[in-house]
């Protein structure tokens, strides 16, 4: 009979340590600036971790008593804020199965992604992963990554840094809400949906956004700004969003829930089809010398994540500009590791700060339009025989002919 009242024995004290963590917190009434700092952030992380755990997945995000959220963030963008509700949107969005009438169009829909989706899992995506299993494992599993001049790419940055916690990702497109799909019609869903597919096209065949043409596909349609391209980009690839926020940060780099007004990002909650909770971070940024600073808000924010690795892709050689010398030296001072193609950092600026490289690829110069930013000096790295060189089998950024493209990996000496 020992075994039967150790169970029960174990079974009680595991209901009365639930009831105790429940109480607690009910006992803890979030005041408006929960989110004031980083660190308040983590703890409701944390005790949505305890509430998982204890209710076997069914809580995703705090909620207050009359479906009433406790943030007016999702309010303000139109997003349900119940998880599975806005998991559907984004299911939609991405040409998935979800609860959305299975309309021609909606089906449609889906096949031009599964299209794309397949291309870009054989083509781009599954050769990047397995290049950064095999060359950067060091860096892969860093628990945060900064990806400057991204815009909405959750793409790339999930495919590189699959075991991060926290993406910071930022680019000048908008973070508008959403319509209210039960306002729209049939007919504006479906234009809405041929501009989603229109927008995330370039980057899932070529491998970067055209800037002008995404802004143009998607201002034509209901669905604008950066959070369906987000939402879609999440459950292509794997992940289940549970939440959305509307944030802004303040004169210190403390990130605050804005509500309605004052925003210039997004925190998205989501998890890893491994169920690890992640959360994503989308800024309205220039990163002009004009906008951005060492001091500055935005990258104390960045720093607060401590020394983390950065991602450069398609940056358009704005780094090789004095008029954004701030971000380039940030990132040369600050970073444990970056990866990038040759549009971000220039060449040069490693070897003046001291770093090691390692590079990939046989990079013969850039694209035309972007003559003005040839590299010379990189021209010759590959071949003079002082750094590793080793072959790629894809193409990257801009430069996507396998035999013309090029990676390289940064690692600081001190």
């Amino acid at each position: 009979m020992t075994a039967p009242r150790n169970h029960d024995l174990s079974k009680f004290c595991r209901v009365t340590a639930a009831l105790s963590a429940l109480l607690l917190l009910a006992a803890c009434a979030l005041p408006a600036d929960a989110f004031k700092n980083y660190s308040a952030a983590t703890k409701v992380s944390q005790w949505n971790s305890v509430l998982d755990a204890l209710g076997g997945g069914s809580v995703k995000r705090a909620e207050s008593a009359g479906n009433v959220p406790l943030f007016n963030g999702a309010l303000s963008m139109n997003v349900p804020t119940h998880s599975g509700s806005i998991n559907d949107i984004s299911r939609l969005f991405a040409g998935m199965d979800s609860s959305y009438s299975q309309t021609a169009a909606v089906t449609a829909h889906k096949h031009r992604m599964d299209s794309l989706w397949s291309a870009h899992q054989n083509i781009r995506r599954g050769p990047l992963q397995s290049w950064a299993s095999e060359e950067i494992g060091d860096i892969k599993n860093a628990n945060a990554m900064f990806y400057p001049f991204s815009g909405p790419d959750f793409l790339f940055a999930s495919a590189l840094f699959p075991s991060a916690e926290t993406y910071v990702l930022c680019g000048l497109e908008p973070a508008e809400p959403l319509p209210r799909l039960s306002d729209l019609s049939q007919s504006e869903i479906d234009s809405g949906l041929t501009g989603l597919h229109n927008a995330v096209a370039n980057i899932m065949q070529n491998g970067y956004f055209i800037t002008t043409e995404m802004r143009s596909n998607l201002q034509a349609t209901r669905f604008r700004g950066v959070l369906p391209l987000l939402m879609a980009f999440m459950s292509r690839t794997g992940h289940t969003v549970d939440s959305v926020d509307t944030v802004r940060l303040d004169g210190a780099g403390n990130v605050t829930l804005s509500g309605s007004s004052g925003n210039t990002g997004l925190m998205i909650r989501c998890r890893s089809g491994f169920g690890s909770s992640k959360r994503v971070f989308y800024f309205r940024q220039d990163l002009s010398n004009g906008g951005v600073s060492a001091a500055g808000p935005f990258l104390t924010f960045v720093s607060r994540l401590g020394r983390i690795p950065a991602f450069l892709k398609s940056a358009s050689y704005l780094m090789h500009e004095s008029g954004f010398s701030n971000i380039r030296d940030y990132l040369l001072r600050h970073s444990s590791a970056i990866v990038q193609d040759p549009s971000g950092i220039p060449f040069r600026d490693f070897g003046r700060y001291g770093w090691n490289l390692w590079l990939y690829g046989n990079y013969r110069g850039t694209l035309d339009i972007f003559s003005s930013h040839q590299q010379a000096d990189l021209v010759a790295a590959y071949s003079s025989g002082k750094y590793p060189v080793k072959p790629l089998n894809f193409g990257i950024g801009y430069l996507m002919n396998p035999q013309m493209t090029s990676l390289m990996v940064g690692r600081p000496t001190r």
